[in-house]
């Protein structure tokens, strides 16, 4: 198996080189796709710097992100995890709801993670998320073994794309069909 090239990796989060990669697919006209801000409320304002020092989460955020790639409507939330075991926990119900609702509407959900104890990241479709979580509701694990991830959605860095999900994307829509 092929492991990320780890210099890219460094002193990065994988929301940063999400991000990234989501401006160069908007360059090069692949796909729009924007971080979903956290809505917060100010609690503390520093007002001579003009900065909150102190706030709390308003509401409950959907996913990470959304948009649309090649007009196909997008969600997904990105995720890391440092040991071969993901515990649920990390997914809240609200949002494998909202990426139900998302698929029912005809668009696509996906989880993409990042597994930094081996510098590989996997693109993970609703479907498999949801038979995880579907599997913990009625008192099996609750988390997943990375031996049970699919081998075909491990996301390889290439064309000097940071994240290349789309690959994954593509391979998603193709065993839809």
């Amino acid at each position: 198996m092929a492991t990320w090239n780890s210099r890219g990796l460094r002193g990065s989060t994988l929301e940063d080189l999400i991000n990234r990669t989501n401006e160069q697919y908007l360059e090069k006209g692949l796909a729009l796709i924007q971080k979903v801000p956290t809505p917060i409320t100010p609690i503390k304002i520093d007002k001579e710097n003009r900065h909150i020092t102190l706030a709390y989460f308003d509401q409950k955020s959907t996913v990470d992100y959304i948009g649309a790639v090649q007009g196909i409507p997008v969600c997904f939330d990105a995720k890391e995890c440092n040991c071969d075991t993901f515990s649920l926990q990390n997914v809240h119900e609200h949002q494998i709801r909202f990426m139900g609702q998302f698929e029912q509407q005809g668009g696509v959900a996906f989880l993409i993670i990042f597994y930094t104890h081996r510098n590989e990241i996997y693109y993970m479709p609703y479907d498999h998320i949801k038979r995880f979580w579907d599997r913990a509701a009625q008192g099996g694990r609750k988390s997943f073994r990375f031996e049970e991830l699919d081998p075909t959605f491990q996301i390889h860095q290439n064309h000097g794309v940071l994240v290349p999900y789309l690959d994954a994307l593509q391979r998603d829509l193709d065993r839809r069909d």
